[in-house]
């Protein structure tokens, strides 16, 4: 037998209490009837009857449990990867403080949106990384986006099929049923200098994975700041980035996705969350556990019958 709660200090002084007070009436009772040459022997039983019930008052009240009973657990969701463009270009200030600061701050906003679903997180330059693996913890999943910053991954570069290839492959070894309902979110800027294999988009297709882009930056973009002024590439000139939002919308439209953009400080994520939780939800996690109930009413009933019948059956206390 398990037991909820444990005896506090109240139950024992309640305890202590009753056994004095108890005490207390059985000196007065057996000297007055002492007194009066009688016996009072008939006030044994009902201190025997008062002791169970309390006794079973209490045990109530403690909660025991015992017994198993084996439950099911079921939860259904979605599975979704969340990549990130860790690229230099990220660092961009067009759209303030930075874009990637800019995407910590909605992705929080998302994954608080979109509880009960499976979350991981894929960071990508030239190549994709597993930062985050598929979980339901959003606490641990919001320090892992927290920590996002361009210097995690190598190097500087974009290779924004590698993303894609990393989610399809973490998606279908993460889960034996095909039919689960699969979504990948790739946030970046778009400029891509990375090649796609063209059976990609026929893959997510074939998949059901579905995949939803978010352009991040402005169409007139900006300078990159680093701790030695602007970034510049090999010939010497200040690099210049700009959201390109053609190629982005041409990959949605060979995988038949969704694009939407981060183009100013005040938008949001709310439109793809939406378009998510319209997506139907599937078992992503279902399993059986063996667990104890609290049978506390087992021994109130008990109480309850004994506290019935002290009320119903009266006895002499003294016996001339």
């Amino acid at each position: 037998m398990n037991w909820n709660h444990s005896l506090s200090q109240t139950e024992y002084l309640f305890i202590a209490a009753f056994l004095l007070l108890y005490g207390y009436y059985f000196f007065r009772t057996f000297r007055v009837a002492h007194l009066l040459g009688a016996k009072a022997w008939a006030t044994i039983p009902k201190f025997f009857l008062r002791t169970g019930y309390l006794t079973l008052l209490l045990i109530a009240l403690l909660g025991p449990s015992f017994g198993v009973v084996e439950k099911e657990l079921v939860s259904e969701g979605k599975d979704i990867y969340i990549a990130v463009d860790l690229s230099k270009s990220m660092d961009a200030p067009d759209l303030p403080p930075t874009r990637l600061e800019k995407v910590k701050f909605e992705l929080k906003h998302l994954v608080e949106a979109l509880p009960g679903n499976r979350f991981g997180l894929l960071i990508f330059s030239t190549q994709a990384f597993v930062h985050a693996p598929l979980t339901t913890d959003q606490g641990a999943l919001a320090l892992f986006i927290q920590s996002l910053n361009t210097r995690l991954v190598p190097e500087s570069g974009t290779n924004f099929c590698s993303a894609v290839e990393l989610a399809l492959q973490k998606q279908l070894a993460e889960t034996s049923d095909l039919n689960q309902t699969k979504v990948l979110v790739l946030l970046t800027d778009g400029e891509d200098f990375g090649e796609c294999d063209p059976a990609l988009a026929g893959q997510l297709r074939r998949y059901g994975i579905t995949p939803f882009v978010v352009g991040v930056g402005t169409e007139n973009g900006s300078t990159i700041p680093t701790s030695k002024g602007n970034l510049r590439d090999a010939d010497g000139d200040v690099v210049h980035t700009r959201l390109n939002r053609s190629y982005l919308r041409q990959f949605v439209q060979d995988t038949r996705g969704s694009y939407l953009e981060l183009t100013s400080s005040s938008g949001d994520l709310m439109p793809l969350v939406s378009a998510i939780q319209n997506l139907e939800n599937r078992v992503i996690d279902q399993r059986k556990l063996e667990v104890t109930t609290n049978k506390y009413y087992y021994f109130l009933i008990g109480a309850l019958v004994l506290i019935a019948i002290d009320i119903l059956i009266t006895v002499r206390t003294f016996k001339l």
